[in-house]
């Protein structure tokens, strides 16, 4: 699978963004899909994560109410709506998929088999 994060961009403090990761290559549904991002300085961060059916999502509590993803699996392709956003929210965000099943695993960047590129959010205060 390989997979191109996009959608990144400077923003202000209370600011929106859309984040989109294009996947190609084997079956983009069979996967949990996970969001992770790194601030400088800092290791890499779950952010969420929407199993292959969309049914079941987890979200880091910091971003809870905030963000939302979502799946589309015609179009091979995850979302990530970043609302209300903080300069804390600042970093390279990171698609990733994972070939396995939702659950707390999938709060961990080791179990994930495949990552895309990354797309830098900047948010000014």
């Amino acid at each position: 699978v390989q997979l191109q994060a996009f959608g990144g961009g400077l923003v202000q403090t209370g600011g929106c963004l859309r984040l989109s990761c294009a996947a190609s290559g084997r079956t983009f549904s069979s996967y949990v899909m996970g969001w992770f991002r790194q601030a400088p300085g800092k290791e890499r961060e779950f952010v969420a994560a929407i199993s292959w059916s969309g049914d079941r999502i987890d979200y880091v509590d910091s971003v809870k109410g905030r963000f939302t993803i979502s799946r589309d699996n015609a179009k091979n392709t995850v979302y990530l709506q970043t609302n209300s956003l903080k300069p804390e929210d600042t970093a390279v965000y990171y698609c990733a998929a994972e070939d396995g099943r939702l659950s707390r695993r999938s709060r961990f960047p080791h179990e994930y088999d495949y990552w895309g590129q990354g797309t830098l959010v900047t948010v000014s205060s």
